[in-house]
């Protein structure tokens, strides 16, 4: 993998062998410092993979749209995390599971040295339509215990039915209000936040002014017409979510386009 842009940013390390823009491979240590969360500030960013064309899936999954560089620099951004928040719908389309300490320990060796092996995953549903006998809940492990944010719609009788398997937020009564959200995910630590989505989630997150970076693989592939974007978000107008980013920093592999984008 290499860095494209920008070329006089290169970091420490990371030589030049007259390809790929004149940018030499870029090490382990080179990717986490591209990538690495702004210190002491809470921050949501989101990560997503999509085609040239803007669809955020194939078949309804993501995986058809993904690499081998894609799925390291998601592993990357997992350890980097303290939080990985998603959406119920890409829970159960994506099949979730908590993350592995091994696996993350085997990409990113020492990444998450002096902090617990593994990130939760913090699921976002307002009527809490998920199953608590799921391995997101039931294989969690006691360091990173699967959490719930709901609304005041979900049912006592299903919040209850998470006791003893996840933590549960609920935020505000008939939605959920991601500023609480957020805010009771940072009181609890979690000030680097991953968001993976899915779409109207992040739509949300940027039209509630809580997204703060977008961290997106464009896939080398024309998946036309069905597929959505990676960004929607219902009842509201382009003018309520549009936002303007700033380019940060684009590095390449077999012809992956990896972007790191934040406020402009």
């Amino acid at each position: 993998m290499r860095q494209i842009f920008p070329l006089g940013g290169l970091p420490a390390g990371a030589g030049a062998d007259g390809g790929g823009g004149g940018a030499g491979e870029l090490s382990d240590a080179d990717l986490a410092a591209l990538y690495a969360y702004p210190e002491g500030v809470r921050t949501v960013r989101a990560n997503m993979v999509m085609s040239v064309d803007g669809a955020a899936s194939l078949a309804g999954r993501s995986g058809g749209l993904s690499s081998p560089g894609d799925r390291r620099v998601f592993a990357l951004l997992r350890g980097l995390a303290d939080v990985v928040v998603a959406g119920a719908g890409t829970v159960r389309a994506e099949h979730y599971k908590p993350a592995r300490p091994a696996g993350l320990e085997e990409a990113w060796p020492g990444l998450r040295a002096g902090r617990p092996a593994t990130p939760p995953i913090a699921v976002v549903t307002r009527r809490l339509d998920l199953d608590p006998e799921d391995p997101l809940f039931t294989s969690a492990p006691p360091h990173a215990r699967t959490i719930v944010i709901t609304s005041g719609l979900a049912p006592g009788e299903r919040v209850a039915s998470f006791d003893g398997r996840a933590d549960v937020i609920v935020a505000d009564t008939d939605r959920v209000d991601l500023e609480t959200a957020v805010g009771a995910l940072a009181a609890r630590g979690y000030q680097r936040i991953l968001c993976e989505g899915g779409p109207h989630l992040i739509g949300d997150l940027t039209a509630a002014g809580l997204l703060g970076e977008l961290c997106v693989t464009v896939s080398p592939l024309l998946a036309g017409p069905g597929p959505g974007r990676i960004s929607a978000a219902m009842g509201l107008t382009e003018e309520e979510t549009a936002r303007p980013l700033r380019l940060a920093h684009v590095l390449h592999e077999d012809g992956f386009l990896f972007c790191r984008y934040g406020r402009a």
